[in-house]
């Protein structure tokens, strides 16, 4: 069955576009792996696509504007003072203590990542040691409506209780004596997540740029904590999604602007999943979001995720018994 015509942009958001490619700025192309530079979700005046930003966000709809006004206050919500007296414990207790504080807070996941500083924006500053990665899940229901309003919605306060668990582990860090802090998305500054969720543990990157999980699939959001506090990195988690991604064709097929593709790319010196910046964005701004991508995707089914794992991994056992 051919795809239909690509999605075409409104010539008033295409007014505001800069000369410069996110593309580029993204590093496409690029063979030496450098940090990350700005390009969206940063304060406007510091990006060349900072207008579109600001058109993104005179249209949001009374209800994505609540979803937005009930994140704000769990962002401004206070942390606890930094308590005098510091507690000790050895590396590996104190990484499941955090772990324990994430899940009891809210977290469907949780992974710990020793920060590397390619994954620090250009301009940003990263002290700490380490990055508690924080996975936090959509509601099917609300998402599979992408592109519409409710999913729009819901990606907002999924991203708010991400932030409300960062806050909530932090704050445990600190009432134990030691500096933690938290960082949720959309926002850009100070890292990029998807890469620390990726040496967290967390799963695989998947086709359309998101992560996917073995329990989550890419139902789900992050955001983290960043702190010295003394960590036993976790490993990175491959179960197949890779391979899975390279012969399905779900999303790439259901993306309207037509910015998801079959092929991997070489980005900052990694080769990888690369969703076209140029094409996503206008969709995504004329949406309030989008998430078509995740309401595509197989494993965000209910119960899907853990059922292709188990494939994925007798697939594998079949092979290696085949090659003995």
């Amino acid at each position: 069955m051919p795809r239909p015509d690509p999605w075409i942009p409104s010539a008033e958001q295409m007014a505001q576009w800069p000369a410069v490619s996110g593309n580029a700025i993204n590093g496409v192309g690029e063979t030496a792996v450098r940090r990350p530079t700005p390009v969206y979700w940063f304060p406007p005046d510091d990006t060349p696509h900072g207008p579109l930003q600001r058109w993104f966000l005179g249209r949001l709809t009374p209800k994505v504007l609540a979803a937005r006004e009930v994140r704000q206050r769990l962002i401004d919500a206070p942390l606890p003072p930094l308590a005098t007296t510091r507690a000790d414990r050895a590396p590996e207790a104190w990484s499941a203590e955090v772990k324990a504080a994430a899940r009891a807070a809210g977290a469907d996941d949780v992974g710990i990542a020793r920060m590397q500083p390619h994954w620090v924006y250009e301009g940003c500053v990263v002290p700490e040691r380490f990055a508690i990665l924080l996975a936090v899940s959509h509601d099917w229901d609300a998402l599979r409506t992408a592109p519409a309003e409710d999913a729009a919605a819901e990606v907002i306060r999924q991203y708010g209780r991400a932030i409300h668990v960062a806050k909530q582990v932090a704050g445990w860090l600190r009432e134990q004596g030691h500096a933690a802090t938290p960082h949720g998305g959309p926002l850009a500054p100070p890292m990029l997540l998807v890469p620390a969720a990726i040496a967290a543990g967390l799963g695989e990157l998947g086709k359309h740029g998101s992560i996917i999980n073995r329990h989550l699939g890419s139902n789900f959001r992050l955001s983290a904590v960043l702190t010295d506090v003394p960590l036993v990195p976790d490993a990175p988690d491959a179960f197949g999604a890779d391979d899975f991604c390279r012969l399905c064709r779900a999303c790439a097929d259901a993306c309207p602007p037509r910015a998801i593709t079959h092929e991997q790319r070489v980005v900052r010196g990694e080769t990888k999943w690369y969703v076209d910046f140029d094409r996503c964005l206008p969709f995504f701004n004329e949406h309030q979001g989008c998430a078509v991508c995740l309401a595509a995707c197989p494993w965000n089914r209910p119960g899907v995720a853990e059922s292709l794992v188990q494939k994925l991994a007798d697939r594998a056992a079949r092979r290696r018994g085949a090659a003995a």
